[in-house]
């Protein structure tokens, strides 16, 4: 297919070379008429070809779905392969050859990108970088490990007379085939484990060394491809010296390449405001050419993408608008589920053509005893020695699951038909035993490895997000021993992570985000955040009315000084309108769960700080103002001091202090020409607590916000929502019950 969309693009080249040679020859015959209607498959065969591919791809999916019973049995990836095999079938029945077969260019540069992409994209980075040390020990020295044996025991089983003469193959060439035979690949992993649902270490360790490993493979694929092609009498010593440094090279020159282009990415994504339209094409583009320049320059391309995908999102996520965020969301998962889809669709069709391989059983049969035992007896010892240091240790039946999931896929077909026939004599045979091991491993092992995570009760993953409390507690523990690590003087995990924490947040944060996003980074605000957004879709769900942008325009979470300035209830009071936004007058069963970030949720209502911009009166215009954290250490100290004061004369006087008593407001600062605000005492402003119902917004011009307000009226629609207010259900029908009993009575709230 890229050789056809190649050959296509020269099409208008070729034809407007002819044009000159083919007018003399039609100067003699004459004029061909208007043609009605005319057949031009030449010109449209490549992407008509692609786009055909992909429809049946999504269809077979489609298909696949309507019984729950096949796809709850047998995995998707299975299917597909089986599909595969049946197209293959039909294709060779017909035409007599096998096409459409799975080219490594088009799986390299176009197939495995997006699949990439996706999976260091939203990959969970705490989970990853907390078992980073067992992700590289089972990527490295697993796969150095899997590599040397698999290919030392098949060349024992030539030496041996169990393999067939006719494979003529060197200790070099079967080092080289265990190189790309022995690598879990990512593919095969992702299609399989997400449908098994297995919990999230298991999970992250093998995908991770799936992708990790690829450094490794590249490496050891090309050092043994190397030393095949010179000879094993023309090996040198310096070679492997230098085969040990393309290693250092070929990894970390990818992770170099994939951070680089992050920060790119971050960085002009920071300077896309007035244009939100071009955010996705940047995310997709600059992605895609941090792989292409890793390719370009023989580094790892899939650690590069990974890495890029995984350094960027924070800062991403933070200056792109929402509706950019959801596009890059559901683009991404589209791109790679038509791309893995493809793959096990061209891979059963691959395997129909007999013209490239060679059947051997000794040869196969020994290559899937030695991958299957050597992988096991090494995930056991590299797992006895992490557990040594882990503190919480991987146990047999989490062992039992790495060894039997170390699926191998497209990765190990496409490296195996690069190789060179000449070079290698060996390669059919070498092509028949990759492809019955990725069958085996692909159809056998993900049947089977679902009844085998049942069998076993491995603890499967959690499909909820953490609680509020969870949230908390987890940070705590956090800071707690950073601090332990800190106290004793051993520079440990948390201590780096600590580290790292805060130079992200006092420069790459600053560097890498807007201004606007920066100061709304707060996590206990966004959690906040989070919690009212749920509260309003429930409550929309619930039957609710919402009025229309028109009639109700609120700014959303961009703008944190507008939580301060209104609720949805206030404005609909102020209004006169009769719809009830208050989300808990519906009574329904909640859960603990909701409960509990119910509760949350009421608190944070209740208690959170909300910072406010205040400036002196005075006469100068040049003043310093005080630190931020001591203005706030300040207010909360006051506003502790005046709620215990007013409940001790409450209590002995029993007199009721109503929170939501009118306040006198000043005015900001003093005008030029002397007339200051009548209700301003001694020329100093009032005092404003953290609690107060009726906030007094006082604005203060500077040069980021004059920058902000020139934006336009689409960014303005883009960063515009509801924010709405969530009340207990024992709140509502309280106040209700009281002001049934008398409204002329003031009610005294509860002093916490």
């Amino acid at each position: 297919m890229l050789r056809a969309a190649l050959s296509l693009l020269a099409l208008p080249l070729a034809g407007a070379a002819e044009e000159p040679t083919q007018k003399p020859e039609s100067q003699g015959e004459p004029l061909p008429g208007l043609e009605l209607f005319r057949w031009q498959w030449h010109e449209v065969e490549a992407p008509y070809l692609v786009a055909l591919w992909i429809l049946v791809a999504s269809l077979a999916k489609i298909v696949f779905h309507l019984s729950r019973k096949v796809t709850s049995l047998v995995p998707e990836s299975c299917l597909l392969i089986l599909l595969g095999l049946v197209l293959g079938g039909i294709v060779l029945a017909v035409a007599k050859k096998a096409e459409y077969q799975l080219e490594p260019g088009t799986f390299f540069l176009f197939l495995l990108p997006p699949i990439v992409l996706d999976s260091g994209y939203f990959m969970p980075s705490r989970l990853f970088f907390d078992n980073l040390g067992a992700i590289l020990t089972y990527a490295v020295v697993g796969t150095l490990w899997n590599a040397f044996t698999t290919g030392a025991a098949l060349w024992g089983l030539q030496q041996a007379g169990l393999v067939a003469p006719r494979v003529q193959a060197g200790l070099l060439d079967f080092l080289l085939f265990g190189s790309l035979i022995s690598a879990v690949d990512p593919v095969a992993v992702l299609a399989v484990f997400e449908e098994v649902h297995v919990n999230e270490t298991l999970f992250i360790i093998v995908f991770g060394e799936s992708l990790l490993n690829d450094a490794v493979t590249v490496v050891l694929y090309k050092v043994c491809n190397s030393f095949v092609e010179m000879g094993s009498a023309n090996v040198q010593a310096t070679d492997y010296l230098k085969g040990v440094a393309s290693l250092f090279v070929v990894s970390l020159g990818g992770a170099a390449v994939g951070l680089v282009f992050a920060f790119l990415l971050a960085l002009t994504t920071r300077f896309t405001k007035r244009v939100r339209i071009i955010e996705p094409l940047l995310v997709f583009l600059l992605a895609y050419a941090a792989y292409l320049t890793a390719e370009m320059a023989s580094l790892s391309a899939i650690l590069a993408v990974t890495m890029c995908g995984l350094g960027c999102k924070k800062y991403v996520e933070a200056n792109i608008s929402h509706k950019s965020r959801t596009t890059v969301k559901y683009t991404m998962k589209t791109l790679a589920s038509c791309a893995e889809t493809v793959i096990f669709m061209l891979l059963g069709i691959s395997a129909v053509d007999s013209s490239k391989w060679a059947w051997d059983s000794g040869l196969v049969l020994g290559t899937l005893i030695f991958i299957l035992f050597f992988r096991a007896l090494g995930v056991v010892l590299q797992t006895w020695m992490l557990n040594q240091f882990r503190l919480v240790p991987l146990d047999k039946i989490d062992q039992v699951v790495m060894s039997y999931g170390g699926l191998r896929g497209a990765v190990a077909f496409a490296l195996v038909i690069l190789l060179d026939r000449t070079k290698v004599p060996a390669k059919d045979y070498f092509v028949a035993t990759t492809i019955v091991v990725v069958f085996f491993t692909v159809i056998v092992q993900g049947l089977t490895i679902k009844p085998l995570v049942k069998w076993l009760k491995v603890k499967r993953s959690e499909h909820h997000k953490p609680t509020l409390n969870q949230e908390l507690h987890e940070h705590t523990f956090d800071h707690i021993l950073a601090a332990v690590e800190d106290v004793v003087g051993h520079h440990g995990y948390h201590y780096w992570r600590d580290r790292w924490e805060q130079f992200d947040k006092k420069y790459l944060s600053q560097l890498l985000m807007r201004r606007s996003a920066y100061r709304i980074r707060d996590q206990i605000w966004d959690v906040y955040y989070r919690l009212n957004i749920r509260d309003a879709i429930s409550f929309v769900d619930q039957g609710g009315h919402v009025l229309s942008s028109t009639g109700l325009t609120l700014p959303s979470m961009p703008s944190r000084n507008s939580v301060a300035e209104t609720s949805v209830t206030n404005l609909l009071r102020e209004s006169g309108s009769g719809a009830c936004l208050d989300l808990q007058v519906i009574d329904t069963v909640r859960s603990g769960r909701d409960r509990e970030d119910a509760v949350m949720h009421h608190l944070l209502c209740g208690g959170l700080y909300k910072p406010r911009r205040r400036y002196k009166a005075s006469c100068s215009r040049h003043f310093i103002s005080e630190d931020a954290q001591e203005r706030q250490d300040k207010e909360v100290f006051q506003q502790n001091m005046k709620r215990r004061l007013e409940s001790f004369k409450s209590t002995k006087h029993n007199i009721c202090f109503t929170k939501s008593k009118p306040r006198p407001r000043k005015t900001g600062r003093r005008k030029k020409d002397g007339v200051a605000n009548a209700e301003a005492t001694n020329g100093k402003p009032r005092d404003l607590g953290f609690q107060d119902t009726a906030a007094v917004i006082l604005t203060v011009e500077s040069e980021e916000e004059e920058e902000e307000s020139d934006s336009s009226e689409t960014e303005k629609e883009d960063d515009e929502g509801i924010i709405f207010v969530a009340r207990a259900t024992s709140e509502v029908l309280q106040e209700g019950k009281i002001s049934g009993i008398s409204q002329a009575t003031t009610v005294c709230p509860a002093l916490c």
